[in-house]
């Protein structure tokens, strides 16, 4: 087993699996949350995966988890705005969440980068990076509320 293999399963344990306990169980706040949060770190995992196994076939699959996982995180803010609206996730959540989705994967994006040297599989890995920060800030912010249109903006 390298470092890198290592890396992922210490995320997988205490990352991931609290992440889906999370998901899974509790009022709906917190599960909305927590789903983010665990598409984001399903996604740091098969990026140390790929550079653990010397595959970097892998990292196309951390893209398309990299714009999916927001995305769906975003569908549900919408779908679920309402019961959202009546109990939102409470400001140290939604200020944890942010935190972690601004520095998890630069964390984990940058020492693979370093690792990958140039390339096609190093553009992927950047764009990956700037996907997930990106993609989980803004469903952070919209499932805390702090981003909502009004219902005539998006015909509701």
């Amino acid at each position: 087993m390298n470092g890198w293999l290592l890396a992922a399963a210490t995320v997988l344990v205490l990352g991931v699996a609290p992440a889906l306990w999370g998901s899974t169980t509790g009022p709906l706040r917190r599960r909305v949350v927590a789903q983010n949060l665990a598409t984001l770190l399903v996604c740091l995992v098969i990026l140390l995966l790929a550079q653990g196994y010397a595959r970097p076939s892998y990292i196309d699959l951390g893209l398309v988890l990299a714009v999916l996982g927001p995305a769906g995180t975003l569908v549900y803010a919408r779908l679920l705005a309402d019961e959202l609206a009546a109990d939102p996730p409470t400001a140290r959540v939604t200020r944890a969440m942010t935190v972690l989705s601004a520095a998890a994967p630069p964390l984990v994006v940058l020492p693979l980068c370093v690792a990958t040297g140039p390339g096609r599989s190093l553009v992927k890995l950047l764009v990956i990076g700037a996907l997930l920060t990106a993609g989980n800030t803004v469903s952070g912010r919209a499932v805390s509320g702090m981003t909502s249109l009004p219902r005539e903006a998006h015909g509701g």
